[in-house]
């Protein structure tokens, strides 16, 4: 592919110009080599970072997760196990968050079930419910 405009980086990573701009600020993306014009020019490791950065964000991990994912990749020393474990950290954070859902779906079922959707608003169990909610 050669050298890349801003436009062009953007379109073959998948993501947005101004994306692009936002990583280079929050140092995911070195900061381009600049044209006699003083537009961006970006190269292909360029556009292979983007991609990682946008399919590990598509995989639930955080910009700062990202970003040591980033480092570890290229800090000597560095094992698999060490990616390993990181991802099994966000698999459990996963799950958690499945677990959370899955009894917030579950509320609102037996909420909705409470209410036939005739009664005046006074008598909706649905608002009764939320007024009188207290934590588990």
């Amino acid at each position: 592919m050669g050298s890349m405009s801003i436009g062009k980086i953007a379109k073959a990573s998948g993501i947005g110009v101004e994306t692009v701009r936002f990583y280079e600020r929050q140092g995911l993306l070195d900061e381009p080599q600049r044209a006699k014009n003083g537009y961006r020019v970006y190269s292909e490791p360029s556009a292979t970072r983007l991609r990682f950065i946008k399919r590990a964000k598509a995989l639930g991990f955080s910009l700062n997760e990202i970003r040591e994912f980033l480092e570890l990749r290229h800090r000597p020393g560095t094992t698999s196990a060490e990616i390993k474990t990181r991802t099994e950290e966000k698999l459990l954070d996963i799950r958690k968050k499945i677990r959370d859902l899955n009894a917030m779906k579950n509320a609102l079922l037996h909420l909705s079930a409470a209410c036939d959707g005739t009664m005046p608003l006074e008598e909706c169990p649905i608002l009764a419910a939320l007024e009188t909610w207290k934590e588990t």
